[in-house]
């Protein structure tokens, strides 16, 4: 889920100059990092969301589990008097010892792989990079290590779940459905035990302080966090852990379940569940595929890790990113082939053009322009910045390819993919596209949030980028 706009201001250090005397006219390099201060709308945002989002999170699956999916129904029945907050509360499964007994064993068991099955897979798949990496440089100048094994997790994860539900038949494949809602309350209790466990220890013991900051509001600092790459250890990150692990493994189980259950009470699983599982199921290897890519990107380079992401990562990505399996438990769609395959092409050019733009954003980087993309040596603009040691770096922005075409053409193409999994759904209810709604959001704010952060950090040299790549998103439109 998104957060407030971290304001960023390009900051210019002053530096004596030959005659001994600081200068306020030299231009030097410039440095980045997030918000010191916090704005009054990002306040509000702040709040609101802290506020706000575990309600929309129980909302939509409560519309599922009460009044199959219509999200305007209980907005109706609450104005005519017909029901209550109250007696729709009432109505809601609680948190039960099976629920918290599943996610515990969940969630142990993932921390399990990420710290103690070192990677392997990279030995015998080959293009597959796993094993230690070097993350990108941190605001204040340091390089961490990361063990990358969630291709290897996520694999062992799916292995068990298939042998469970072919040979060993220890739970069934509809466990997840059937507890949904009790293991929502569970997800909730560790998203808020994270982000307070993460929010005292940067005021107590954070990992590294230099690469703390503190806002001097609360509310924005438990939200959008304080320390940059909390660990315990030297090999637990927090951010890495909860942003590529108990939720977006399970991404792919839950939609597994959510087929079991189709097949469970209809006594097959439609083309449109089938569209979703296997649409999403792409994205979600993409991911682990490119998990050393991910290190490079603003998760990890320029979020800090706080209630928006330890919450955002166990609630609003396992409970809204799968509404479209969900809705179809209730509403068995079985599409026409047209349709079927007009969704399915939508979902394929979207993640080629997604994985494109990052696979020739990544070509460039490792290789420092040294390749070819599209047939030729790629263009792109020197530029220089400072990091809080006062360090001054060197990087270049690339202009060739699709980085030419729109500075975030990658999201168009994830904006492609998420309508695709909406259309899977048909168009007789509002929920399913939900998904697009939010991610249109995001990403829009994340170009904000990102090239504000870039200006900050590159200064003028963002400018000469920003006049050579005139659009963000769609060329020619925005």
């Amino acid at each position: 889920m998104n957060g407030a706009v971290a304001m960023e201001a390009t900051r210019r250090r002053t530096q004596p100059s030959a005659n001994g005397k600081t200068s306020e006219h030299e231009e030097q390099p410039a440095q980045w990092g997030r918000a010191w201060e916090v704005d009054w709308f990002s306040l509000i945002s702040v709040i609101g969301l802290l506020c706000f989002a575990p309600f929309i999170v129980f909302y939509f699956v409560m519309a599922c589990d009460q009044y199959q999916c219509s999200i305007s129904q209980p907005v109706l029945e609450l104005y005519r008097g017909e029901t209550t907050l109250l007696s729709i509360w009432a109505q809601a499964p609680a948190v039960t010892w099976t629920a918290a007994k599943i996610y515990a064993i969940w969630v142990a068991f993932q921390v399990f792989l990420y710290m103690y099955v070192p990677d392997v897979t990279h030995n015998f798949i080959p293009g597959y990079v796993g094993g230690v990496q070097d993350g990108a440089r941190t605001p204040a100048g340091l390089i961490n290590k990361y063990e990358i094994n969630g291709l290897q997790c996520w694999l062992i994860t799916h292995a068990l779940w298939f042998a469970n539900a072919h040979y060993f038949h220890w739970f069934s494949p509809t466990i997840i459905f059937d507890n949904w809602i009790p293991l929502m309350w569970c997800a909730n209790i560790l998203g808020y035990a994270v982000a307070s466990f993460a929010f005292i220890k940067a005021h107590y013991f954070p990992t590294n302080a230099e690469d703390c900051k503190f806002t001097g509001n609360v509310f924005y600092n438990y939200m959008m966090g304080i320390e940059f790459n909390p660990r315990i250890g030297q090999w637990f990150d927090f951010k890495l852990f909860f942003n590529g692990r108990p939720g977006i493994v399970a991404w792919t189980l839950i939609n597994l379940s959510y087929m079991a259950k189709q097949q469970e009470l209809y006594g097959h699983v439609t083309n449109s569940m089938i569209l979703v599982n296997v649409l999403q199921a792409i994205y979600v290897l993409d991911f682990f595929w490119n998990e050393a890519w991910y290190l490079k990107t603003i998760d990890i380079c320029h979020d800090h890790f706080g209630w928006y992401l330890g919450w955002g990562d166990c609630v609003w990505l396992p409970y809204l990113y799968t509404l479209q399996g969900l809705y179809l438990v209730y509403h068995p769609v079985q599409l026409s082939d047209a349709h079927a395959l007009a969704v399915l092409l939508l979902g394929l050019v979207g993640y080629y053009i997604f994985r494109s733009t990052n696979h020739q954003k990544d070509l460039f980087r490792r290789t420092e322009g040294a390749c070819s993309i599209w047939g030729r040596k790629p263009a792109y603009i020197e530029c220089s910045y400072r990091s809080a040691d006062g360090g001054l770096h060197h990087s270049k922005l690339m202009t060739s390819g699709f980085w030419g075409v729109a500075r975030h053409f990658n999201y168009t193409g994830d904006l492609m993919g998420s309508l695709a999994y909406c259309a899977a759904c048909g168009f007789g209810h509002m929920l399913p596209y939900f998904y697009i709604v939010y991610m249109t959001i995001l990403l829009v704010h994340r170009c904000v949030r990102d090239e504000h952060r870039c200006s900050s950090k590159y200064g003028k040299d963002w400018k000469r980028y920003t006049d050579t790549v005139p659009y963000r998103l769609i060329p020619g439109v925005f």
